[in-house]
Parts: C-alpha cells; sequence; structure tokens
C-alpha cells in the first residue's frame, strides 16, 4: 500500500469526514501559537532593549536613588570609558615590550633575474649548478641571463640589547599602574560629580517648595489686606505693600524652576543621559554626623591614597628608567642569528644552505648619546620637581577642603536655629498685626526672613554634605557613597 503526503497548502486533502471538521481547530491553535512566540519574541525584545540602554535604566519608575545613580554614572559616564580603555593600552603595551625579548623570526620569498657576471655566478653556486663549463672565461664575462628563486627563513634573537628591553617592560609596568590609578581616581570624582547633582536637584525640588509655599502665604496676605482694606480697617497702602511682597516672591518661584530644570540637567550630564530626561530622585537632605578626622591625619591620608599622588610617584620612576635606558647605550650589544635558505631555478627544485652566527656591536661614537642621557636626567628631574608640587597641591586642597567642611557644619547648626527663630518671630508678628499692634512692614521683613533662613538651611545642609564629599576626595577616599545614604 502506497501512503502519498501532500506539502503544498492548496493541494492538502483529507478523506476522513473528523480531519475535515478538526482542521479549523488546528488551524486556530496554529495561529495562536504564532501569535504567542510573536509577542513573546516582542516582549523580549523589549525588556533587551530596556536593559541595554543606560538612558532607559536612568528613568526609574519607584524613583533614583543615589546608589542607582553612581552605578549608572559608572558605567555610562564617557570619563570612564576612557581610563578602560587607557588600561587596555597599558596591557599592549606592556605585551609589546615584553615581545623585545623574544626572537624575531621572518620568512621571505625573492625572485630575480639578470645576466650581471658576479650575480649569474653566485646564484649557479647557490643552485648548486655549478659546473666546469661554467669556468670559460666567454661564458664568466657574458653570461646567458639567469632566474634566481630564494626562499628563506631568518632568525635574530638578542641576547643583550643595552638593557633596552628591560626598560621598555618596566617602563610599560608602571604605565599599566598609573592607568589602574587613573581609573581610581576618574571613580572618585565621578561619584563626587554624581553627589553634587544627586543633592543639588533634591536642594533645587526644596527650594522650589519652600518659593511655592511663599507665594501661597503671601497670596493668603494680599487677599486678606485687600478684604481688610475694603472695610477701612487698613490704609491702602499696607495692600499695595503685600502685592509687592508676592511679587517678589513669584520672582523668587520663576528662579527656582530655572534652577530646578538646570539641576535636573546637570545630574543627567553626569549619568550620560539625555539631558532633558525627567528624574525623580529618592533621597532625603536630612541632618547627618559626618566624622573626618583631624586636619594632619587627613594631610596623611592623603599623602598616602591620592591617586594623582601616586601617579607623579610613577612618573618620577619612569623617569629613572629612562635614564637607566640612557646609561645602557654606553655598553656593547650581543646577537645571534640564523638563516636557512632554499634557492633555485624553478619553485620545485632548488638547493639548501644554511647560516648561523653572532654579533657584538659596541658604538664607539654616537654624537647624539650624550644628548639623550641629559634629555633623560632633565626629565627625571621635572618629574621629581611634579611629584613635590603635586604633595604641597594636596596638603593645600586637604587644608581648603577640611575648612569648608568645618564651616559647612557649623552654618547648619546656626541655620537651624535661625530657622526656629525666624518661624516663632513671624508666628509672633503676625498675631500683634491681628491685633493692631505692628504694621505691615513688619509682618513683610518677617515673611522674607523666614524663607530666607528656609533656603539658608537647604544650602548649608547641601554645603554640610559636599563638604564631607570634598574632604573624602581630596584624602582619596571617596570610594563609596554608602555615608551619604539616608
Amino acid at each position: 500500500m502506497a501512503i502519498t503526503t501532500a506539502t503544498h497548502g492548496p493541494n492538502l486533502k483529507c478523506p476522513s469526514k473528523r480531519c475535515r471538521s478538526a482542521r479549523p481547530r488546528v488551524l486556530a491553535a496554529i495561529a495562536i501559537a504564532a501569535c504567542l512566540h510573536q509577542c513573546g519574541a516582542t516582549l523580549a525584545v523589549q525588556a533587551q532593549t530596556r536593559s541595554s540602554d543606560p538612558s532607559a535604566q536612568v528613568s526609574v519608575r519607584d524613583g533614583l536613588s543615589l546608589t542607582s545613580a553612581v552605578e549608572i554614572a559608572l558605567r555610562s559616564n564617557p570619563l570612564h570609558r576612557v581610563t578602560s580603555s587607557g588600561q587596555e593600552l597599558a596591557a599592549a603595551q606592556l605585551e609589546e615590550a615584553r615581545a623585545g625579548r623574544l626572537p624575531v623570526v621572518q620568512l621571505s620569498q625573492t625572485a630575480i633575474r639578470s645576466n650581471n657576471p658576479v650575480f649569474v655566478f653566485g646564484s649557479l653556486l647557490e643552485q648548486a649548478r655549478f659546473g666546469p663549463l661554467n669556468f670559460d672565461p666567454h661564458f664568466l664575462n657574458n653570461p646567458d641571463p639567469l632566474t634566481n628563486l630564494r626562499a628563506a627563513m631568518t632568525f635574530r634573537f638578542p641576547l643583550f640589547d643595552q638593557k633596552q628591553s628591560d626598560t621598555k617592560i618596566q617602563q610599560a609596568r608602571i604605565a599599566q599602574q598609573q592607568a589602574d590609578s587613573q581609573r581610581e581616581s576618574v571613580e572618585q570624582e565621578i561619584r563626587y560629580q554624581v553627589l553634587r547633582a544627586y543633592y543639588g536637584l533634591l536642594v533645587e525640588q526644596a527650594k522650589k517648595e519652600v518659593s511655592e509655599e511663599a507665594v501661597k502665604a503671601a497670596s493668603a496676605d494680599v487677599k486678606r489686606i485687600g478684604d481688610l482694606v475694603d472695610t477701612g480697617l487698613v490704609v491702602q497702602s499696607d495692600l499695595l505693600s503685600a502685592e509687592v511682597q508676592l511679587a517678589e516672591f513669584r520672582q523668587q518661584n520663576i528662579q527656582a524652576e530655572g534652577d530646578l530644570v538646570t539641576a535636573q540637567a546637570a545630574l543627567n550630564t553626569v549619568l550620560a543621559a539625555p539631558v532633558d530626561a525627567p528624574q525623580k530622585v529618592t533621597g532625603l537632605l536630612v541632618d547627618k554626623t559626618f566624622t573626618v578626622g583631624t586636619q594632619a591625619e587627613l594631610i596623611g591620608l592623603a599623602l598616602e591614597r591620592r591617586p594623582d599622588l601616586i601617579r607623579a610617584g610613577l612618573a618620577l620612576k619612569s623617569s629613572k628608567e629612562k635614564t637607566r635606558a640612557a646609561h645602557g647605550e654606553y655598553l656593547p650589544r650581543l646577537d645571534v642569528f640564523g638563516t636557512y635558505g632554499l634557492s633555485g631555478s624553478n619553485l620545485t627544485s632548488g638547493s639548501a644552505d644554511y647560516t648561523v652566527g653572532a654579533s657584538v656591536t659596541f658604538n664607539l661614537f654616537d654624537a647624539g648619546r650624550g644628548a639623550r642621557l641629559g634629555q633623560a636626567r632633565a626629565a627625571e628631574d621635572i618629574a621629581a620637581a611634579d611629584a613635590e608640587n603635586t604633595a604641597n597641591q594636596i596638603r593645600f586642597e586637604v587644608v581648603r577642603a577640611y575648612q569648608q567642611f568645618i564651616s559647612a557644619r557649623e552654618r547648619v547648626a546656626v541655620a537651624i536655629r535661625a530657622e526656629v527663630q525666624a518661624k516663632e518671630t513671624l508666628r509672633i508678628v503676625r498675631d500683634r498685626y491681628g491685633e493692631g499692634l505692628t504694621t505691615i512692614t513688619e509682618v513683610l521683613r518677617a515673611e522674607t526672613a523666614f524663607v530666607r533662613a528656609r533656603m539658608s538651611l537647604l544650602a548649608a545642609r547641601y554645603d554640610h554634605y559636599i563638604g564631607y564629599a570634598g574632604v573624602l576626595l581630596v584624602s582619596g577616599r571617596l570610594t563609596n557613597v554608602d555615608d551619604f545614604v539616608s
């Protein structure tokens, strides 16, 4: 019995009635499965896009925490990618320097055709085809053109290269250490920039809220005083003064809105996100206690841990290696070499030969050798002076950052007391004005002082946070942001 299966849809036939009735269900099931597969693939692509797009990761639905912001910045900031490429470059340079200790092997193939007597004579010897007839003077003086195909493998190995390879390897290792130090420095700087931008956005949001509350309060004052003017209880000048106060608060609110947009753009820039991407940050700018130690302790830590000072020391070490290489040029050079060749008139035949040898080279006179040594010594002096200057700058930066932090810490305490006093003063003055015991000028002055006190407290708290971050940065200890997380 033969069974025939049709492979084309239009020609598909089933003699069974049950088969014909089941066909719609089968087709429906296939259609549903295809739809589910397509939907699943679409969702997978969208999920992969969200996970691979840094800007998609920046806008977190539940808000952006400080820790997440730092992680995104370290992953997306171009400066961090630059340092990663610098590390790769340093690793490749070290590999290249190490290759100087290995032999060089070359393979060559040459094809020459000439009737030069010396060439013909030597080529016949290379090809092992020289015979008695080749001593004929006529042949020696007027030979026919000859083709010589020579394949050769040559190697050269430096046994002693005047310490040049050793110096290059040491300098490449130093450059690798400098690249690692540069990466650490950039990471700390990125964390500092994220802290500034993140809490800067929080401060601007708080300032906008304060300005909006001031506008609402001033608007209520204008309405209340206007009602009093209508009843004849206060004069028109009080209403005008209140309206001037409201206009000033509205101007502050407009400025706060612009500052908020700028702060958001600053955070997006650090995160390598679109500059106008909306951000919802979840941090809190609350009162915190930071411990920094004494100024002398910070200077000691900075001189020990600052990446830029470490790089300056490595630069001095590299300069010393360069001086060592310049001294090495006064030493002889020793190489071994060898060649294995095959010469013939065609590619399928020929005569083999080899050569091995060693060479010692000593420069009796090199006019530029002394100049190169002088350059190396001068570069070493420059590197030493640069390292000393870097250390001095670090000491100054530590003193400045420490004093800024201490000042900000003290200002927070003063600003807290000032806000409490301004709030209580405003309450008392409003009560007195309601009883007719003071003028509208005192009320407006108290409202302005209260708004200023709230703004000053926000600024002092921000300076306190950033001052502590600055202390950690200048002492080379801004390796995480755990101390700032509320």
